[in-house]
């Protein structure tokens, strides 16, 4: 078995001087990094999906029923985060808190000194290399006001681009009025969300996804997404605030990629009772968005064609172990202006670069 360095040293393509039609790959001006090109053009290429831990939150949560947690997931940030995205030709990484173990669990004042350790942790490593990443706050959305009270100090304070969120609140989808005051300050404030799952334990019964496979990550992630994102359109959270975007990892889970049902659902189902106003699909080509991770360049060329150009942007989940989709961006029967929007393009404006 390939240790996990080989095997993402290998899926991120790196190989200088590989020529695919209407894009080129050339060999970085600094040793080790790897330049992209698009029609003989230079790229910015910005990674929307990316995870970190905090390791001073051990000090917060420690003699509290959380304290499990205090590892982070082990996802400390080093030299070797900034190598890895030289090897993949990455510019800029934006970088999440996730798993959000402290939503339902954590109390008022646990909650909110958890997520200020997490934001000015992430805070000091973007100030200490503001050329290579930006930061998204993890709010307690278990207290909806104070998440917003908490992304306003992220944003207006610490510069931060975005919010991370999960699928569900304890099993309470956040298309709920309760957490109205939340979209409403991400909408105020004009920033991105990027959605992330963990193992839809919202939707499948206790060891539905047992087993081999690791089946909770593989079906439970896009299941979860898919289903956050379809409450936002079906239960109205769109058209109340219609200036949200929203990302959902994983190439917006199943959503994108059998929409067909989501499409019609309202019209041909006399009990879907739902009460978006628009068609399903607007939503889908204007405020819904869809990391790249789908690990080929059909895959690719289908998510352009179901969400548009303008919804796709690039993600990695580093430093989890995935294939990297620069290469199938690069080989997918798309145009090379469409090329260019996904690898970076879309994030520059987005999150305001």
């Amino acid at each position: 078995m390939r240790n996990r360095r080989a095997f993402i040293q290998t899926a991120a393509g790196v190989a200088a001087g590989a020529a695919f039609a209407g894009s080129k790959l050339l060999d970085a001006q600094a040793p080790g990094r790897r330049i992209v090109q698009v029609g003989g053009k230079r790229v910015k290429v910005i990674d929307a999906h990316a995870h970190a831990s905090i390791a001073e939150v051990a000090d917060v949560i420690k003699g509290t029923p959380l304290e499990r947690f205090a590892r982070g997931g082990g996802r400390p940030l080093g030299p070797d985060r900034i190598e890895e995205l030289d090897k993949r030709g990455i510019d800029i990484q934006a970088l999440d808190i996730n798993t959000f173990w402290w939503y339902g669990t954590a109390d008022r004042e646990l909650a909110t000194k958890i997520v200020r350790v997490h934001d000015d942790g992430l805070a000091a490593w973007v100030k200490a290399h503001p050329d290579r990443f930006v930061a998204f706050s993890s709010p307690a959305l278990q207290f909806p006001d104070l998440a917003a009270q908490q992304i306003e100090y992220a944003v207006k304070t610490l510069g931060m681009k975005g919010v991370a969120v999960g699928g569900h609140v304890d099993g309470e989808p956040l298309s709920m009025p309760k957490y109205d005051v939340f979209w409403a300050k991400v909408q105020e404030l004009g920033v991105m969300v990027f959605m992330h799952p963990n193992n839809a334990e919202n939707v499948v019964k206790k060891d539905g996804l047992a087993g081999v496979g690791n089946l909770g990550n593989i079906i439970g992630n896009p299941l979860e997404t898919g289903v956050f994102l379809t409450h936002l359109i079906f239960d109205g959270t769109l058209d109340k605030f219609p200036g949200l975007r929203v990302c959902g990892a994983h190439a917006g889970g199943y959503l994108p990629s059998y929409f067909g049902r989501t499409d019609v659902a309202c019209y041909v189902r006399q009990n879907a009772k739902c009460v978006n106003k628009k068609h399903p699909r607007e939503y889908l080509h204007e405020q819904i968005l869809a990391d790249s991770m789908v690990f080929t360049p059909e895959a690719i060329r289908h998510l352009v064609a179901e969400m548009g150009p303008t919804q796709v942007v690039y993600g990695t989940d580093i430093p989890l172990v995935w294939p990297d989709t620069i290469d199938s961006i690069l080989q997918a029967e798309i145009t090379d202006a469409q090329k260019e929007m996904i690898l970076g393009g879309n994030l520059v404006k987005l999150l305001k670069l």
